[in-house]
């Protein structure tokens, strides 16, 4: 059981320290991650989140018209870190490395004028949410020869990875979503996110590469105890959940696009270093895209039913373990799209395994809260909050446990694979 302490006080102190990529990462010295630095990184993805997430009239671009935060959020933090590495060199870059590095030059212009420039490209359309933002922010600095090289240094990036972007395939043509009445199939209309699985991974080989097995058979002893456990757990009804457990439900049933951008805006400011913060938010984010990337691909490859069509049509599922409820309906309302893999629970897992693989230790505590209940939960290893996530799911009615298993390993995988390939330290 992980143990889920009171918020931390100001007093306990950030530890950031960074491991070799071949660390084997269990065990090992505690992180106490407290969110209450600033730097350049954290200014900047509050105005990117923003931005990514708003509404806008106008939609000129692929970014505006096809909307993909994660992919995004990870664009812009990349531009970033690359602008803050050719300062700052202790890490490899990503994408773009001028081939004299600036180690005069304004980091945090550089990360502003990179920021600026990725905003500019994919939102034209939201430019009252950034546009202010970014003359303050120059304002600010002095006005001089590194803040002049440091924003020649952030173009540059931006322009190397907005290249690297372009027609990303976030807008490949999809025929027309047709639900069947097969058993086992989703039954929802239009779901959503269907572009996302099309868009082009940031580090994975191919969006496929971790695609998990099939889910159990219908007619299977497992498939029959995972839906009888939603089926008591996880209806509107049931006199089987706890309040512990609804209110748990609640804490993680907030729209993904505020939630995780929130909430991933947190470790930016568990340092005040600006080049350990560029690196840390864009590994999260470069592998946050990826695994949810991952995810939806195997949900539509898969297409199978949600507990809120699989209890009501239990009839037709040829288990004789499980017995139909028409009634039935879920606590909380469901995504609409596929059921198998889970991909909150990808989410919550990935970044799990990403910061252990990042600490080199899975003994790293952090905070998270929710808008949904006004609650903020401090977890004191990196498995804790997609363990807690996966309950969630199914305490909300949304998924079946064998998919919450199958959307954390897809997220655990993603995650060894991008530590393993990008935001390496400098060979000495």
């Amino acid at each position: 059981m992980h143990a889920i302490l009171p918020c931390l006080c100001a007093a306990l102190v950030a530890i950031t320290a960074s491991f070799p990529a071949n660390a084997q990462p269990s065990g090992g010295q505690r992180v106490i991650l407290a969110a209450d630095k600033t730097n350049a990184i954290a200014h900047w993805h509050d105005i990117g989140a923003a931005t990514v997430t708003a509404k806008a009239a106008a939609a000129t671009t692929e970014a505006e018209k096809y909307a993909a935060f994660p992919a995004d959020m990870a664009t812009l933090h990349l531009a970033m870190y690359d602008a803050v590495m050719a300062i700052d060199r202790r890490y490899r870059p990503f994408q773009y490395a001028p081939q004299r590095p600036d180690g005069s030059a304004s980091a945090d212009a550089a990360a502003g004028s990179a920021a600026y420039e990725v905003l500019r490209a994919l939102f034209p359309g939201r430019a009252d949410q950034y546009r202010e933002a970014h003359e303050r922010f120059m304002a600010a600095l002095p006005d001089d020869a590194a803040r002049a090289r440091g924003i020649a240094l952030g173009k540059a990036s931006a322009a190397a990875h907005l290249e690297r972007r372009a027609a990303d395939g976030r807008a490949t043509s999809l025929p027309g979503y047709a639900a069947r009445e097969t058993p086992g199939r989703f039954r929802g209309k239009d779901p959503i996110n269907r572009h996302w699985p099309t868009i082009r991974p940031f580090t994975l080989t191919t969006i496929a590469q971790f695609r998990p097995p099939p889910p159990p058979a219908l007619d299977s002893a497992e498939y029959a105890a995972d839906f009888n456990e939603v089926k008591e757990l996880g209806g509107t009804h049931s006199t089987r959940r706890s309040a512990g457990q609804l209110e748990l439900a609640r804490f993680h049933s907030e729209a993904p696009p505020p939630y995780f951008t929130r909430n991933f805006g947190r470790f930016a400011r568990t340092t005040a270093d600006t080049a350990d913060a560029a690196r840390l938010m864009a590994a999260i984010y470069t592998n946050y895209a990826d695994a949810i990337g991952a995810c939806l691909e195997a949900k539509y490859h898969y297409d199978t039913w949600r507990p809120q069509s699989a209890i009501p049509l239990a009839e037709t599922d040829g288990n004789p373990a499980t017995a139909a409820d028409p009634a039935w309906t879920p606590l909380l309302p469901t995504p609409n799209h596929p059921e198998y893999p889970a991909a909150h629970s990808c989410s919550a897992a990935t970044l799990g395994e990403l910061l252990r693989q990042y600490y080199g230790t899975d003994q790293v505590t952090f905070t998270w809260d929710s808008k949904v209940t006004n609650a903020t939960r401090t977890y004191t290893d990196t498995d804790a909050l997609a363990a807690e996530s996966r309950m969630a799911r199914i305490y909300g009615g949304m998924h079946f446990r064998y998919s919450t298993a199958a959307g954390a390993e897809v997220g655990r995988k993603v995650a060894a694979w991008t530590m393993g390939h990008a935001f390496m330290p400098q060979p000495k």
